[in-house]
């Protein structure tokens, strides 16, 4: 006697890369999508694209600098105005340091800007570059892809890829490393300054909201994936049935056609209320 159910059945492939569908093979795509990345920081035989690395990290540096260092002309003009000796200048030293804090933070949004017009290009040419290697793969594949005829969906899979492209790569570049750097700063000038049990505190603070944060995006995960499913599979639907808008009319299935795509919207906002609800949930516990 043949068994029949969902234990016999294969497992399902991951049709880009053929592996088993599951979590660990879902991680470990993340990953090889950033490794495929990367390189574009630092492609071969373009030094344009190099240099403007180096300057986006150089100004990154500096504004890390002056990010750990504004509290302290905030401190000193604190502590000039508790002063008791006159000869430091009751008026002139605190004017001075609030001037150069205001300097400082004016300092720390302009090398921000620098910063991203420095990385511009780096982005651009990544979304260029990834985006003609993906047209050049369409292309070759065979032609019961292109049968399906899953245009729409396909074309907004493209767009979010390339919108993408750019943040993944200001985030790690410019996000999780200088983060612990900041960190590291910080905490050695607060165990320096005052005691290492501050330094403690604030360390712990910062990796338990570090810990949440992930802990909550990893769950959110899927609520985002559901609504770009959703909304790919209502763009398939609507721009599929406009490209055969003679067989529609020839049948009178507009109707039909209207209410699939009215079920695709509905679970689309569906999705998109609960990414919303559990964004609002991250923020606040943030």
């Amino acid at each position: 006697m043949l068994a029949h159910g969902p234990a016999l059945r294969a497992k399902e492939k991951n049709p880009i890369t053929g592996a088993d569908a599951g979590a660990p093979e879902e991680k470990s795509h993340h990953w090889r999508t950033l490794a495929a990345l990367l390189p574009h920081l630092w492609p071969k035989d373009d030094w344009d694209i190099r240099v403007r690395v180096i300057l986006a990290l150089t100004v990154l540096v500096i504004a890390k600098g002056v990010t750990v260092y504004a509290p302290f002309f905030y401190k000193d003009a604190v502590d000039a105005l508790t002063a008791t000796d006159p000869r430091l200048g009751v008026v002139a030293v605190p004017v001075f340091m609030v001037v150069a804090y205001g300097v400082a933070r004016i300092l720390m949004i302009a090398l921000a800007q620098l910063r991203d017009a420095f990385f511009a290009k780096v982005g651009q040419r990544a979304v260029r570059t990834v985006g003609l290697q993906t047209f050049r793969h369409l292309h070759a594949l065979s032609l019961r892809f292109h049968l399906e005829r899953r245009t729409g969906g396909l074309s907004r899979v493209i767009e979010r890829g390339t919108k993408g492209i750019d943040f993944l790569l200001r985030f790690s570049l410019f996000s999780i490393i200088p983060t612990l750097i900041e960190l590291a700063l910080v905490c050695a000038i607060l165990a320096y300054t005052f005691d290492y049990r501050y330094a403690l505190i604030t360390g712990g603070v910062v990796l338990f909201y570090i810990w949440f944060t992930f802990t909550i995006t990893e769950w959110r995960t899927r609520f985002r994936r559901e609504m770009n499913e959703q909304d790919t599979k209502a763009n398939t639907r609507a721009v599929d049935s406009l490209l055969n808008f003679e067989t529609v009319k020839y049948f009178g299935n507009e109707e039909h056609e209207a209410k699939r795509f009215e079920d695709s919207l509905a679970g689309y906002e569906k999705a998109a209320v609960k990414t919303t609800t559990s964004l609002a949930f991250l923020n606040t516990g943030q």
